[in-house]
């Protein structure tokens, strides 16, 4: 996130926390300066987020507002949030900040809501999922000052209280909310996504990120988690997907069948956490084999991913780093606890990170402890941050509202339940030509019928 000050105007804060490494975040309020030389507007201050605050918490947004109450609100009227891809135009952001008494609390953006009850939030207003209203992010979001000191002298009186960060956007308006006592959502329709018209004073730009050319499939070690009650059902989908894209790809087990074929691992199976599995993938990527390959994700065998499109987004990052890529959850971090890459999207690795993790020493304190978060306190350790990417998902498409996906270009999505997996594969994540084909074939085979 960045942020911008303007005198007894506006403060910007841009969210910057997921910057591919080969990429220029500094450039992405340059249009928004040359807009503010045009129209005589004094120079914002902008305020990167991850530069302003080295705790681990930064990116949840809310540990901040004490610094905001302290720093601006004094010669600032709000606190524009935005993304680093958020594409703003300042005039009409202006115009759209004054229908709204700046002395008055207030908290705007462009409304999302869940169309059934989640997982992802806890089946928050399970009666009646779209009663409640949260920002998309992506379009930018506004608090006013005096809501930010209100916020600020609340978290001062009491800590918070959720352990996990699992949806940072949901979470921001529910403690916000707070139970009915605090304040909704207020529905700003200038703050876009999509473009659709000269009203919106924000937009995003769509697309997936390419910083070169996409990383050749070779350069990635592709792990599939797996045991033997799921090789008659999971595996099949597996193979009829995406499997195909990958240049490298093994199935773990605690069984080997030939036919597959798995490697055990010579680690039992457990019903959750899988951590024991997990080390053993990476102690046999880092030192038996495959010492050529940069990258190593580790997937479930219920998980849908475009082998194609991350490599499009590998382009952005440099394997000799230590990277560790994904889905970011948090878990204690209002007390010093650590972000973490959640599994189920799928686990991304460059080698030296994989070497320094090994040769740190920290390991699972049980085969069944959760590998993604005994995984997180160990890079947090390292000082190795997670790089987040909201392109991969925890969960099915049916959990995010279809405003939300609609801006997206999909990595990953989890979970075959209660959906058919192949259509989901082909209806978010197939390339285009895989698509094509596949419909091709089906047009032959009923002719041939």
């Amino acid at each position: 996130y960045t942020v911008w000050s303007l005198p007894t105007t506006l403060l910007f804060s841009l969210s910057l926390l997921s910057v591919p490494l080969k990429r220029h975040p500094e450039r992405a309020c340059g249009s928004c300066r040359d807009q503010f030389k045009k129209r005589d507007f004094e120079l914002p201050t902008v305020l990167l987020l991850h530069q302003l605050a080295q705790q681990e918490g930064a990116w949840t947004i809310l540990p901040l507002l004490p610094h905001f109450s302290v720093m601006y609100s004094r010669n600032s009227s709000w606190i524009f949030f935005c993304e680093e891809e958020t594409r703003i135009q300042i005039v009409q952001l202006l115009e759209t900040l004054r229908r709204y008494d700046p002395s008055k609390e207030w908290f705007l953006g462009k409304a999302l809501h869940d169309e059934e009850s989640t997982i992802i939030h806890h089946y928050a207003f399970s009666e009646n999922p779209t009663v409640f209203k949260y920002p998309d992010l992506a379009a930018g979001w506004a608090l006013s000052i005096p809501l930010v000191n209100k916020l600020t002298k609340r978290l001062k009186s009491e800590s918070l209280k959720s352990d996990f960060t699992i949806d940072l956007k949901h979470e921001i308006a529910l403690y916000i909310w707070d139970g009915g006592d605090g304040l909704p959502l207020t529905p700003v329709p200038e703050f876009c996504t999509d473009r659709v018209g000269s009203s919106c004073a924000t937009s995003f730009q769509s697309s997936l990120p390419l910083c070169g050319n996409p990383v050749k499939k070779e350069d990635i070690f592709v792990a599939v988690k797996t045991c033997k009650k799921f090789h008659g059902d999971r595996i099949p989908i597996v193979k009829q997907t995406w499997a195909g894209q990958a240049g490298h790809l093994e199935y773990y087990s605690d069984y080997a069948d030939s036919s597959i074929p798995t490697v055990d691992l010579g680690i039992p199976n457990t019903d959750r956490g899988h951590c024991g599995k997990t080390f053993a993938i990476l102690e046999r990527f880092l030192n038996h084999s495959h010492d050529k390959i940069p990258w190593l994700v580790i997937v479930d065998d219920d998980t849908l991913i475009s082998i194609s499109r991350l490599r499009h987004l590998l382009s952005c990052y440099d394997a000799r780093e230590p990277v560790f890529l994904g889905e970011r959850y948090g878990y204690g971090l209002g007390t010093g606890g650590y972000s973490y890459v959640t599994g189920g999207g799928g686990m991304v690795f460059s080698r030296e990170a994989i070497r320094r993790l090994l040769a740190s020493k920290c390991r699972c304190y049980s085969n069944d402890a959760p590998d993604d978060m005994v995984l997180g306190m160990c890079f947090s350790g390292l000082g190795i941050p997670v790089t987040h990417s909201p392109l991969f998902h925890q969960a099915r498409p049916v959990d995010y509202p279809k405003d939300y996906l609609s801006h997206q270009v999909p990595v990953s999505f989890h979970k075959h339940w209660n959906i058919d997996p192949v259509k989901v594969y082909f209806t978010w994540l197939a390339p285009a030509e895989e698509d094509r084909a596949r419909q091709q074939s089906r047009r032959g085979l009923k002719e041939e019928l």
